[in-house]
């Protein structure tokens, strides 16, 4: 069983010591999904939301997220990132936006709070946006898809839900 680490022996949280740990390329893919219905779905595709393009602002809030994540989880640290690439889209299958954000750096930790942060952030704007309409919107579900880099090597996630 893996011991965690943000927990010193006395059980008090601490951040993480890294400076021992090599730099390495890291990447870290994750994707999540907010349902909306039939009247938010026609909306966002015809671009005729009141507040504006809901993919785009999505899309520029999910970055600004993976930026700011360690200003909103308290032992996150803070990175020098160098790519976040999101993708907003319509899902027509299940009636939904999905989110997909893809996060790298050079660096002794992980991206994967930084992608997750990401994905939330774009999902709750897209909410933002429509909930004049519909406020019954459903987030979910939101995982991360893969890692790679650094001492556990690359992690495809195998809970991963068929969507």
């Amino acid at each position: 069983m893996m011991e965690l680490t943000h927990f010193d022996e006395a059980g008090n949280a601490r951040m993480v010591d890294v400076s021992e740990k090599a730099v390495t390329s890291r990447t870290a893919v994750a994707e999540g999904y907010i349902l909306v219905n039939e009247e938010i779905y026609e909306r966002i595709k015809a671009g005729t939301m009141k507040k504006g393009d809901v993919l785009a602002v999505a899309q520029l809030a999910a970055i600004m997220g993976a930026k700011k994540t360690s200003d909103l989880i308290p032992l996150c640290h803070p990175l020098m990132l160098t790519k976040v690439a999101v993708i907003c889209e319509l899902d027509e299958t299940r009636r939904a936006v999905r989110i997909e954000a893809t996060v790298k750096t050079s660096g002794q930790t992980g991206v994967e709070m930084e992608a997750l942060t990401a994905v939330q952030v774009g999902l709750l704007t897209v909410y933002d946006m429509c909930k004049a309409i519909d406020k019954s919107m459903v987030m979910g579900p939101v995982y991360l898809i893969e890692k790679e880099g650094g001492k556990s090597g690359h992690f495809i996630n195998p809970k991963r839900p068929e969507v």
